[in-house]
């Protein structure tokens, strides 16, 4: 190659001949890096969302879990004290009965046969309400303060009745108080398996995460059915014959 004017002339590459054509090829390969990223990132986003999700899923299935357990112990102590209210409202439909065989022996003991049925009305009126919310500590405390009342005037009558002979003679009143007795321990055995199952209840609702979702979903702790007088404890014990 010869000189011209002095100048050497010098063959440039790709680059220099091509300029546009350079540009283009790394514009194209920058694009790629820019498409490559952005799909990981994408990935990357899809992949904690599903993560997201999931943990959502799980933690919902443990509330609902949890709720679910809550309402079954729950429905299970309120059927457990349906079989007091049947045993119970027998005991009060014995009760007018025993009354009204009693009444045309004792007749000096007008008093105490008033007081029975007083004390009936308002076991009744107890039970009534008890029925309607089993568990709650007011009404399991009326209902147990107006039981405690009748077995005292129901004492108190079998009482005055040992000074009546024909009373104690009379078949109907034998009849009546054995199967008053025969109630009264039907009602001890439901009110043990109702005691039971609030227990079991409580329990459930108290321990570490239950009492949390119990707050949220205003599961309120259930009352006993505790009888604290002696006297309901034991069926009077009345001879007749």
């Amino acid at each position: 190659m010869g000189v011209r004017g002095g100048v050497i002339p010098v063959r440039f590459g790709f680059a220099s001949r091509h300029p546009t054509r350079l540009a283009r090829l790394q514009g194209l390969s920058s694009n790629r890096v820019t498409c490559a990223h952005r799909t990981t990132n994408g990935r990357g986003s899809i992949m904690e969302m599903l993560i997201f999700l999931g943990v959502i899923i799980v933690l919902v299935f443990f509330v609902f879990s949890i709720y679910n357990g809550l309402v079954l112990a729950r429905n299970q102590y309120k059927n457990a004290f349906a079989q007091i209210d049947v045993q119970l409202t027998r005991r009060h439909d014995l009760i007018p009965n025993l009354v009204e065989t009693a009444k045309g022996y004792m007749a000096h003991e007008r008093g105490t046969l008033e007081d029975v049925i007083k004390a009936r009305t308002a076991a009744v009126s107890g039970l009534k309400a008890a029925s309607a919310d089993p568990g709650s500590p007011d009404a399991m405390q009326q209902l147990a303060g107006a039981e405690n009342q009748l077995t005292q005037t129901l004492g108190r009558l079998f009482a005055l009745s040992e000074s009546y002979p024909e009373l104690k003679a009379n078949q109907n009143m034998m009849q009546l108080s054995e199967e008053l007795a025969s109630t009264e321990n039907r009602v001890a055995f439901a009110r043990q398996a109702f005691n039971d199952a609030v227990m079991a209840y409580n329990n459930k609702r108290e321990v570490v995460p239950n009492n949390l979702i119990a707050g949220m979903f205003s599961f309120a702790p259930a009352q006993l059915l505790q009888i604290e007088d002696k006297a309901m404890r034991q069926v009077p014990k009345v001879t007749f014959g």
